[in-house]
């Protein structure tokens, strides 16, 4: 996705926000002139109601006056004091944010904004490197000095002006150690919990990220994946979540497992947010004119899906209860216009034999090339080692099988493996690409997650969820926006598209979230409300 292309995308979503009030603040918070939670116990700045409130929205207020990102930023920090205590999902916060803060409302005074993220607060998951916080892919090994620099996605950030707010915990070293991990667990940040039902699972490896949007602890986070770590954790806490088309977003600086898989994304509460974070994080000129027909063909109502083609992959295999769910949403989209046709993806059973083995290889070389960078353990061999003499690595879950299979695992040199990526890559795009052309679709709707599982790090976690490999596989955009509930527990629907069609998922994802609405439902429960 270009630059005419990511900024008419930001125009059209925000012209869909600000006209149509998808999915804009609830009326009653506007102009309140309070300080304080609200009835429903969600946090507010004056006027402004921080579980719905957008990015465009609060851009407005800072333009007029109304509101600085001084008080933004505070209010987050009290939120974060509040709240981070019960669900753990705040790693750490950077004791410069009200500098940064600060310094955005004196360019706000002089007219001088960088774009549509300054004076944003922004998490980060504690896998992007920042040169004056620790980066630990929640592992203890790399708790002491900082990284030498930022990753190139956060030099972005701080040059969009966005306050860097903090660091997110994970699920240790991206859930990518033990073959049966807990996710949400790290040694460093302990265990992250599901806002809404506290003894249920964030789902990983993004957790503390998601769990933060869903206590409204920032305005927007950074969540990093290689197959569903973006996506699951979004569904799971009922925000919003893209994976973007790999090479969209740098992935210098992140800690690796695969640089054939893995990419940074945003994540938010609604779609126009997370598109925002995108433009910046891809490099784009967020708030320039641009045309492209591609994205400006389409009616402007962010709700009309007339003539759009979806076609909805069901997955039984993640229970009744979501099923139902997706049989909802098929039904809303169809009220929309929309045309929804059952589909099957191919070749998932090959993917699934295929991809973890694959991963292993490309583990070992991309983690030994990381940690030479960094003071700790050098190399992978090291890393191991490391685990084995440090209890505290092993209080929820012993095992670091994937690391010692990463170690003996064929390189990525090797016959063997070149063999396996390349069948990986292309089974995957033709499994995506033959069902959209066979069926002349625009997205592809499956299922992000299930109901989430209780956590136990006996057990470990209840997660196969196939619906995001494909798109992960073949390095393709997808989307997980809030579909509906099954209980007090959030389920998504993720929607998948071909290679670099980010904007035209973010644009049929606002239509979506619109005609779904179930954006509206509170951002945390009673589990978490009371008692604070």
């Amino acid at each position: 996705m270009g630059k005419r292309s990511t900024a008419a995308l930001i125009v059209a979503l925000m012209a869909g926000s600000l006209v149509t009030g998808m999915p804009g603040p609830r009326a009653q918070a506007e102009g309140s002139g309070t300080g304080g939670p609200s009835p429903s116990g969600s946090p507010r700045t004056p006027g402004v109601d921080l579980d719905r409130v957008t990015i465009p929205e609060l851009q407005r207020r800072m333009a007029d006056g109304s509101l600085t990102s001084s008080a933004l930023t505070t209010a987050y920090l009290r939120r974060i004091e509040a709240v981070n205590p019960r669900i753990h999902a705040v790693l750490r916060t950077d004791p410069t944010a009200l500098r940064q803060a600060a310094a955005s409302d004196a360019r706000h005074r002089r007219g001088e904004t960088r774009g549509p993220l300054d004076g944003i607060p922004v998490l980060l998951k504690d896998n992007v490197n920042t040169r004056d916080m620790p980066t630990t892919a929640g592992s203890l090994a790399l708790a002491g000095a900082p990284p030498d620099a930022d990753a190139a996605l956060v030099t972005r950030l701080r040059d969009a002006g966005a306050v860097v707010l903090g660091k997110t915990n994970l699920s240790e070293w991206a859930n990518f150690r033990a073959a049966k991990p807990t996710s949400g667990w790290s040694a460093v940040g302990g265990q992250t919990h599901n806002p809404y039902v506290l003894d249920r699972n964030p789902c990983g490896s993004s957790s503390g990220s998601a769990a933060a949007l869903a206590a409204s602890l920032a305005q927007v986070a950074i969540g990093t994946e290689t197959d569903g770590s973006i996506v699951c954790p979004a569904g799971m806490n009922g925000v919003v979540g893209h994976k973007p088309s790999r090479g969209l977003v740098s992935q210098a600086g992140v800690v690796p497992i695969s640089a054939e898989q893995d990419t940074a994304g945003p994540m938010a509460r609604n779609v126009t947010d997370a598109a925002l974070t995108l433009s910046v994080l891809s490099g784009g000129e967020a708030m320039g004119p641009g045309g492209s027909h591609d994205l400006m063909d389409r009616p402007a109502h962010p709700g009309d899906l007339r003539g759009r083609r979806i076609g909805l992959w069901r997955l039984p295999s993640l229970g009744p209860q979501v099923d139902a769910v997706m049989t909802r949403t098929a039904e809303k989209l169809r009220t929309a216009g929309a045309e929804v046709v059952e589909v099957t993806l191919p070749h998932q059973e090959r993917l699934a034999e295929l991809e973890y083995p694959t991963l292993l290889s490309e583990f070992h070389r991309d983690i030994d090339a990381y940690l030479a960078t960094r003071q700790g353990p050098r190399n992978l061999a090291e890393l191991i080692e490391f685990n084995r003499t440090h209890p505290a690595e092993r209080t929820c879950f012993s095992g670091q099988e994937l690391f010692e299979q990463a170690l003996v695992a064929p390189p990525t040199t090797s016959r063997e493996y070149r063999a396996a990526r390349a069948e990986l890559k292309s089974l995957s795009r033709r499994s995506i690409d033959e069902t959209m052309a066979a069926h002349h679709l625009d997205a592809i709707a499956s299922p992000t997650n299930p109901p989430a599982w209780t956590t136990d790090c006996a057990r470990g976690d209840n997660d196969v969820i196939p619906s995001s490999t494909p798109a992960a596989v073949a390095g393709y955009p997808s989307l997980s926006v809030p579909a509906g509930f099954v209980g007090q527990l959030p389920v998504g629907v993720l929607l998948m598209a071909g290679d670099h069609q980010d904007a035209r998922l973010l644009r049929l994802g606002a239509a979506v979230e619109h005609r779904l609405d179930a954006w509206r439902a509170p951002r945390y429960l009673p589990s978490v409300g009371p008692g604070m």
